[in-house]
């Protein structure tokens, strides 16, 4: 299935969930209000849609957590059902979270018991006992969707089975277009598939119903076959091209426009504008929260540091950010104050491979430095450095520029994404991890972001930092 009808299929998905959470949030409170021999319940109104509001958001966020919006892994009933009952879960414990949080410690238990219920069953229920929507949400508008490829070679027979594989029962293949009289058809013979010959085209779209022509040719056969582009553009049938300018590419491609200039746009690392905007936002307003929340105690913080050894409470050092610009990164000061000037003794004691200088139970740590590093409070600061720009919540840790110097330019690519306090390497454990390892994870991590994983990351986080292990 194509990404953008994915993205369009996630959405119908998370609007139907919306529907179903209000309609069971309102049952479950009628029900509740009516039941016999308990005490009475009900919320004024203006709580009741700001609770109602609130719930609809956390299992909209529950459930992309957990990956109940995958398209299209979504149809098969087994796995359904485990997300729908993990997202019944997560949302369940957020809502308890969400009650504390506006004070409302004497809401009926039996309600959200009661809502619990009910919600799980109907969004079950939407998922696999009604198969209009079923159908609705596999297919689209119509049930099936009938494609032709213009090509005969191996690019064309990889290209239907992709349409099979990702469309299922949706999607059918009608048959291939050869490019050219003397085009080979053996590959695409094997799929025992009817072939058609240029010329027949227009009248193939005549014929039968067509919504959609694939070409998978030679990109420099192109320009020869124009006229074919401007018969399905006059026949008003969607048209699409595989981009194989660059046979191993490994690039998201998008088109875009500079004024009435087209351009193809290759990028590969996370570009979606509206999604990064919520991750932005999202880190101002989390850090801004621990910023207040840490502000009393980075005051016996900073007493300690200033009774207990010489030097500046801030540990200041030059970092690379976003695609290599080099900014101050800030910390509690956990060493001594000639920790810089005995480098060289300790180079020795260095335990990790490659451009990287890191020591478990450096000589050099204070005290109190190693409080604050077992628990990651010498990290704090970095809420300036989130709140600046300069980093994110989740992200690959900013390197240091004579690192940088010693990147392969495979490596590098880690510099395209924002710098993080805390990513999936940090979680794999970061000193138990080899350098390439650690490479490896940024990349997986940037290769498979989005917001439902920079969260789970911030969860996981939360009990590796409060255990000790730091980050």
């Amino acid at each position: 299935m194509f990404n953008r009808r994915k993205a369009f299929l996630r959405v119908r998905l998370a609007l139907t969930d919306s529907v179903l959470t209000a309609v069971a949030f309102i049952a479950a409170y009628l029900i509740r209000q009516h039941l016999p021999a308990l005490r009475e319940f009900y919320f004024e109104k203006p709580l009741f849609v700001e609770l109602l509001a609130g719930v609809i958001v956390t299992w909209l966020v529950a459930g992309s957590a957990v990956g109940a919006y995958q398209i299209p892994a979504f149809h098969q009933a087994g796995w359904t059902i485990g997300r729908i009952v993990r997202q019944a879960l997560w949302g369940g414990t957020a809502m308890i979270g969400l009650l504390y949080l506006l004070k409302l410690g004497d809401v009926s238990r039996s309600f959200m018991l009661l809502f619990a219920v009910i919600n799980t069953v109907m969004l079950l229920a939407g998922r696999l006992l009604v198969p209009a929507l079923g159908r609705g949400v596999a297919g689209g508008m119509s049930a099936k969707r009938n494609y032709v490829i213009v090509g005969t070679g191996d690019e064309a027979a990889q290209v239907a089975q992709l349409v099979k594989a990702e469309g299922g029962a949706a999607a059918q293949v009608l048959g291939f277009v050869k490019e050219s009289q003397d085009s080979s058809t053996q590959v695409v013979e094997a799929a025992h598939a009817r072939i058609w010959e240029l010329g027949e085209l227009t009248q193939l779209l005549k014929d039968h119903v067509v919504d959609e022509v694939i070409f998978a040719v030679d990109w420099q056969r192109m320009r020869e076959l124009e006229p074919v582009f401007e018969s399905c553009e006059e026949e008003g049938v969607k048209v699409r091209l595989v981009v194989n300018f660059f046979p191993n590419m490994v690039s998201q491609v998008s088109l875009d426009r500079l004024s009435d200039l087209p351009l193809l746009t290759f990028v590969t690392t996370p570009d979606n504008d509206y999604l990064l905007f919520v991750k932005r936002t999202f880190d101002v307003v989390v850090s801004l929260a621990m910023a207040a929340l840490f502000a009393l105690p980075s005051l016996v913080v900073i007493l300690a540091i200033c009774l207990t050894s010489k030097g500046p409470i801030l540990f200041r050092q030059q970092r690379c950010g976003l695609n290599g610009r080099v900014f101050t990164l800030y910390k509690f000061r956990s060493m001594h104050e000639d920790a810089a000037r005995r480098r060289e003794e300790v180079a020795a004691l260095n335990e990790m491979d490659g451009p990287v200088f890191k020591i478990a139970n450096d000589p050099r740590i204070t005290p109190v430095g190693r409080f604050l590093r077992k628990f990651s409070i010498d990290e704090w600061p970095q809420l300036i450095n989130i709140l600046k720009g300069d980093m994110s919540l989740v992200g690959p840790r900013p390197p240091l520029p004579e690192e940088v110097e010693q990147y392969k330019q495979w490596q590098r690519r880690r510099l395209r994404m924002r710098p993080g306090l805390t990513c999936l390497w940090v979680l794999e454990g970061r000193n138990q991890l080899d350098f390439l390892s650690w490479m490896k994870a940024d990349m997986h991590y940037i290769d498979h972001w989005s917001l439902a994983l920079d969260l789970r990351i911030l969860l996981q986080t939360i009990p590796h930092v409060l255990s000790g292990k730091g980050i």
